[in-house]
């Protein structure tokens, strides 16, 4: 799935290991001070939130991954594993690993009802860091956790199709999302009074364009938008491209009100980064509202979870759900630490707390406890200090203890290069670039003395889109004629490609050649039978370069398969230049383009050179730099863009019904509408098998280029950097990725 928008509840499910933090007084103990056996990490700036419930932010969930165990792991690709106990073989790039895991899944379809069975095992022997024995009522615990009527964290194993889960959840809603799904002058006061209901309101008003501040400082952060953008700039990249472009925080906030009937509670379960609390957070005395008040009958129990013996469980769904996996990938918390045994009675429906009341799960917020590699010692000035967990599964780590030290993102390779940090991941810009080579003493491979460089691609892609329905010949948009018409512009295009990527990113950025990021399980690869680089075939099917092309002669031959494309789309042509356009068709496009009215973008030179090179045939693509990405948004929005570049993120599962779908929310970027394409997608979506999903999205990746839709760009890096001095780097965990990184295997690092 693609979406300007942040995902985090599939991300934290499979990315890497999850699990239980804390944040507490106690000061480190005095081996986290011992240079000599304390590994540094330069993280970000912590809430202090650790909980693997309630961990909102990016950097929280970095520790919460080193404390804690994901039920189901997953793979350098991020694919589930589900044979993790006796592990499961895999090749990636060129060699095998072995994954292994705390538990087995069997996934059973039963043809009759349409349901599902997740038959999860649970490992023997497994422990927590304070030596309890994990079993599987931590795990039924952790789920009925998640499931609460009251939960309000950024997991929504609730919104997956379980049975009995709606049935339980019903009957129950908290004061908080009563009061503000009622009227403001409601004088229904049954359920809670008149003060509170006018206090809540009142510092809801009041969070309201802090919320939306947040926002926009989430999308600089995370390199959407530049810190210089306006409100108005911030806010189309967030789906509301209307605003003036002297809008204020309190515009934007209300703009997004406005799209959910005027409900706050509603407007931030759909709008927030990462879950409801981005918005809570900010309501002064929040917990007092987010209590169950019961308004109904609901269930005693979620049907579809039950317990099948001691270390197992069997979870059903009324239907198939290809992201339930990764939902169920949750983190398997202590419930004797989070919750309280003597309110745990499976068979008379107790589940560890009292149901509509998550109190003594919050309470260990800030001081957690987990089944990971390391367990939690202190937070304080900006410091989280951990120590090995000596009852891991996978065995005690092999340094002692692990410092992540809060870090201006100025200060961190220099942290790497004076030794006061050992890894970190520094935005990899062309300074950070610079700064690193010269710590190396000019080396440019960055693997020198001082620092070693790992780099994974960033989780999504660039692009310029093509719609369908404003870029055709006649009336209809997926005739063969305005295929055709697009495939012309495609190609020209992408031949320009690589020399665009290479001079703005260097060798740290790819070309990438379907419409999909690199990252995903369901990309396919340079090595898959059929794999093609993107718009290299003539309008008869033949390659349109050979080996040993110079980049001048793809340049021409590129030139001359576009008149092929043309010409079978009606073009007159004549003596190697367009002259006229068909009915429907024109000579001129506009190409919308999000370089600050600067050309700052790593698509522009590739736009500015395929608008030469299409003029020297005859037709004229208008580049159109605009400074305030809002245009941009708006235009595409709108439906009225023509061709427009810009970038995706995405996230785990490969989901295209967003974009590609005719009935997608997002589908007037393109205005693709292929009943074959949407069948391939409801088909997609509905069978868990990852191997036959591949095949399914390979054949709606074809389908997407044919339409000629979309020119996949580049997919570029992020990147880890280690202090060569001070890590044995060849301890640190290989070929890693997007969803492996130097954590997964942490247990094997070792200093020097």
């Amino acid at each position: 799935m693609k979406s300007t928008k942040r995902v985090l509840a599939l991300g934290m499910a499979s990315v890497m290991t999850l699990g239980l933090l804390s944040a507490c007084g106690n000061k480190p103990s005095s081996d986290n001070n011992n240079q000599a056996s304390t590994l540094v990490v330069g993280d970000g700036n912590y809430d202090g939130k650790f909980s693997p419930f309630f961990y909102t932010s990016a950097y929280d969930g970095n520790i919460v991954s080193m404390v804690s165990q994901p039920l189901i792991s997953s793979d350098r690709e991020g694919a589930m594993i589900l044979n993790g106990i006796e592990g499961e073989t895999k090749e990636y790039n060129g060699t095998d690993y072995t994954y292994t895991g705390i538990s087995d899944v069997v996934v059973t379809e039963n043809e009759d009802d349409g349901t599902v069975y997740y038959d999860i095992t649970l490992k023997d022997g497994v422990k927590f860091s304070d030596g309890t024995e994990m079993d599987i009522d931590d795990v039924i615990f952790s789920m009925y956790v998640l499931s609460d009527p009251t939960y309000d964290g950024s997991s929504t194993l609730y919104g997956q199709p379980i049975m009995g889960m709606n049935e339980y959840r019903s009957g129950m809603d908290t004061k908080f999302n009563l009061i503000l799904a009622a009227p403001r002058d409601n004088t229904d006061f049954s359920l809670w009074t008149e003060e509170e209901q006018t206090a809540l309101w009142a510092a809801v008003d009041k969070a309201g364009p802090e919320y939306a501040k947040y926002i926009c400082e989430y999308l600089i952060a995370n390199g959407d938008n530049k810190p210089e953008d306006s409100v108005a700039a911030c806010a189309a990249n967030w789906n509301y491209p209307d605003l003036a472009e002297d809008a204020t925080y309190e515009d934007f906030y209300q703009a997004m009100l406005a799209a959910y009937n005027g409900n706050p509670a509603e407007m931030a379960r759909n709008e927030s980064p990462s879950s409801l609390s981005d918005f809570t957070n900010l309501i002064e005395d929040y917990d007092a509202y987010n209590v169950g008040v019961q308004t109904g009958e609901s269930a005693p129990n979620i049907s579809g979870i039950q317990k099948t013996s001691d270390n197992s469980v069997r979870v059903t769904t009324t239907e198939v759900s290809a992201t339930c996996i990764y939902q169920l990938s949750l983190v398997v918390a202590p419930m004797h630490y989070y919750g309280n045994e003597e309110l745990y009675n499976y068979e008379n429906n107790q589940f560890g707390f009292p149901k509509g009341d998550l109190t003594i799960v919050r309470e260990k917020n800030s001081k957690p406890m987990g089944a990971g590699p390391y367990e939690f010692v202190s937070y304080e000035n900006g410091t989280v200090a951990l120590k090995a967990n000596e009852n891991y599964w996978k065995g005690e780590p092999k340094i002692q203890n692990i410092n992540f030290k809060e870090t201006n993102e100025a200060d961190k390779v220099n942290g790497v290069k004076s030794g006061t940090l050992d890894i970190t991941d520094p935005s990899f810009s062309t300074d950070a670039i610079k700064e690193i080579a010269a710590a190396n003493g000019g080396s440019e491979d960055f693997n020198g003395s001082v620092i070693t460089v790992n780099t994974v691609d960033n989780l999504g892609y660039g692009y310029v889109g093509i719609n369908a329905d404003n870029v055709k010949v006649g009336d209809d948009g997926s005739s063969d004629a305005s295929k055709n018409l697009r495939k012309g512009l495609a190609t020209v295009l992408a031949v320009y490609r690589d020399v665009a990527i290479d001079s703005y990113y260097g060798k740290w950025a790819n070309v990438i050649n379907y419409p999909i990021s690199d990252t995903s399980w369901a990309a396919p690869k340079v090595t898959d039978a059929g794999y093609q680089v993107a718009f290299s075939t003539d309008v008869n099917d033949n390659p349109i370069y050979t080996d040993g092309m110079s980049d001048e002669e793809k340049y021409a031959a590129a030139k001359q398969a576009a008149l092929g494309f043309f010409e079978a789309a009606g073009y007159t042509v004549e003596n190697g230049k367009i002259t006229a356009a068909p009915a429907g068709a024109k000579m001129d496009y506009e190409l919308i383009i999000g370089g600050g009215g600067q050309g700052d973008h790593p698509a522009f030179m590739m736009c500015t050179l395929a608008k030469d090179a299409l003029k020297e045939i005859g037709m004229n693509l208008i580049v159109t730099d605009i400074a305030n990405a809002s245009d941009l948004f708006s235009q595409m929005q709108a439906g009225t863009a023509e061709l427009f570049a810009a970038a995706w993120q995405a996230t785990v599962d490969p989901d295209m019904y967003q974009i590609y779908h005719s009935q997608g929310t997002s589908n007037y970027n393109y205005d693709i509408k292929d009943a074959k394409l949407d069948q391939i997608i409801m088909d997609a979506r509905s069978i868990t098998d990852q191997e036959a999903r591949t095949l399914m999205y390979k054949d709606a990746l074809d389908i997407v280029m044919d339409w000629a839709v979309e020119v996949p760009i580049y997919q570029r890096a992020n990147c880890f950097i280690f202090s060569t001095e001070r890590i044995k780097i060849d301890t640190l965990t290989p070929d890693m990725t997007t969803y492996w990184n130097w954590m997964n295997d942490v247990e094997l690092l070792e200093l020097n």
